[in-house]
């Protein structure tokens, strides 16, 4: 994208009134979204965004700034603003990037820009037609396809000069089931750092039908009763509890200020000894996944809590300087337009040794959670609150009538302690994860866990 010499040039520049380091972040990225409504076309968009981010550091003081064009003039422009922050005057010594390309450990086979808008609709059409035929009572079916090419560029004073080019797809499938003036929704949203080739994965029927059954089986469940009993979390999406409610906290960003319930914690039981948490931005292919993060350092398998043990945070540049600990590859920004920061890529529990059947035997009366929505998180306390989207009550160690309106309400570093069961199938969902740094792409993931009681939110 930036020419090696414009690079050399601009962090010079940065560096020229006392930074002790620079870095530049050139992107070129192309986004593209079609959505159906009622087995219709509804909307086609197609976005490209291009531009710098330069960022210094002065010790522990960081300035940046971002220019909306990667034009050579108005990159060397930034730069000096940049630097204009800092009132020192700075010889800077010849400055030689050094190329490096640490790999790609995720293929693409069908770019997505390649193919025909006609072969995606036909995909998407399919998956609204097998919710539509699921039940009469659906009453408006919606399917969306996003796409998302994404090119970065990373030069640093440290003499790095990397690159990366990431694509991503993910397909969103919706029903609405309506009934006795009610309506209620069911949904599905499968993506992955692939091309076109994800529709291979997934059979649009399948994706159809799942979001009708949810919102069909939602309209017909009564309202559950409030109170503190315990709940078995299902794999996959489940794992947005431990991201909320624990992730963000084990993030060097709240860490580094004190501003995380697990500051100054390492090496201490923070969970049940049965948990082991990971965050891997190395799965191949893997929705959260990268090559690189967006420092330019290597993606990792950081093991963040091993056994209850607590061993590691995610770890950024400047974070890391006001910890005194090296990177983990955990930087990351939604644009140029963004200061990186740590943030989660994959992260999920770590397999257990209970059988699901074992999980649902154990209890007596609870609920079984087979699938979260939403919720929000204070990361200073740990204190969070999260939608079930499907629920159902556990009577007599078996799974019985579906549920709605249920809601968990706790605080991450006493829950974690309380998660006494750990199945033995870990899977994966995907979502998009907000921050000071923007919305990136994450996985979260887990197999199915009890936790032996939590605060259930209900009528």
């Amino acid at each position: 994208m930036l020419s090696r010499k414009l690079l050399e040039e601009a962090l010079a520049r940065a560096l020229s009134t006392g930074a002790d380091y620079a870095e530049v972040y050139a992107e070129h990225t192309r986004s593209k979204y079609i959505e159906l409504v009622s087995k219709k076309v509804d909307s086609i968009g197609d976005n490209v965004i291009s531009g710098v981010g330069i960022r210094i550091f002065q010790g522990t003081r960081c300035v940046s700034g971002s220019a909306s064009t990667l034009e050579p003039s108005a990159v060397l422009e930034c730069a000096s603003k940049v630097a204009e922050a800092l009132s020192d005057c700075a010889t800077v010594e010849n400055l030689v990037l050094r190329e490096r390309l640490f790999g790609d450990v995720h293929p693409i086979k069908i770019v997505p820009s390649d193919v025909a808008n006609a072969e995606k609709i036909d995909y998407l059409k399919e998956a609204c037609e097998a919710a539509y035929a699921y039940s009469g009572e659906i009453s408006q079916a919606t399917g969306t396809f996003q796409e998302v090419d994404h090119r970065i560029q990373i030069a640093t004073s440290e003499g790095l000069l990397t690159q990366d080019r990431q694509i991503r797809s993910r397909i969103f499938i919706s029903a609405v089931a309506s009934g006795n003036g009610e309506n209620q929704t069911g949904m599905i949203a499968p993506g992955a750092r692939k091309g076109v080739e994800l529709f291979e994965d997934f059979c649009p029927g399948e994706l159809g039908r799942h979001a009708a059954a949810q919102a069909v089986t939602m309209l017909h469940a009564g309202y559950i009763e409030a109170g503190v009993m315990p709940v078995a979390i299902e794999s996959g999406f489940g794992g947005v509890i431990f991201h909320e409610a624990c992730g963000h906290s084990l993030e060097a960003s709240s860490v580094a200020l004190g501003q995380s319930q697990f500051a100054g914690k390492l090496g201490e039981q923070i969970a049940n000894v049965k948990v082991t948490a990971i965050d891997d931005g190395t799965i191949p292919n893997g929705w959260g996944s990268i090559n690189i993060d967006d420092e330019g350092t290597p993606a990792q398998k950081n093991v963040l809590i091993e056994n209850g043990i607590l061993k590691t945070y995610m770890v950024d540049k400047l974070n890391g300087r006001r910890l005194g600990m090296a990177s983990t590859g955990s930087s990351r920004r939604q644009n140029y337009k963004y200061e990186p920061t740590s943030r989660m890529t994959n992260t999920y529990i770590a397999a257990g040794q209970d059988s699901d059947e074992e999980i649902i035997a154990s209890m007596e009366y609870g609920l079984y959670a087979k699938e979260m929505g939403g919720g929000s998180v204070n990361p200073v306390t740990g204190e969070f609150n999260f939608a079930v989207r499907e629920g159902y009550i556990v009577r007599n160690g078996k799974i019985c009538e579906p549920v709605r309106g249920a809601s968990l309400v706790g605080k991450g570093s006493e829950i974690i302690q309380k998660i006494d069961m750990v199945g033995k199938n870990v899977v994966r969902g995907q979502g998009m994860c907000g921050a000071s740094s923007g919305s990136i792409p994450t996985d979260v993931g887990q197999p199915l866990i009890r936790v032996s009681s939590i605060t259930v939110g209900g009528r």
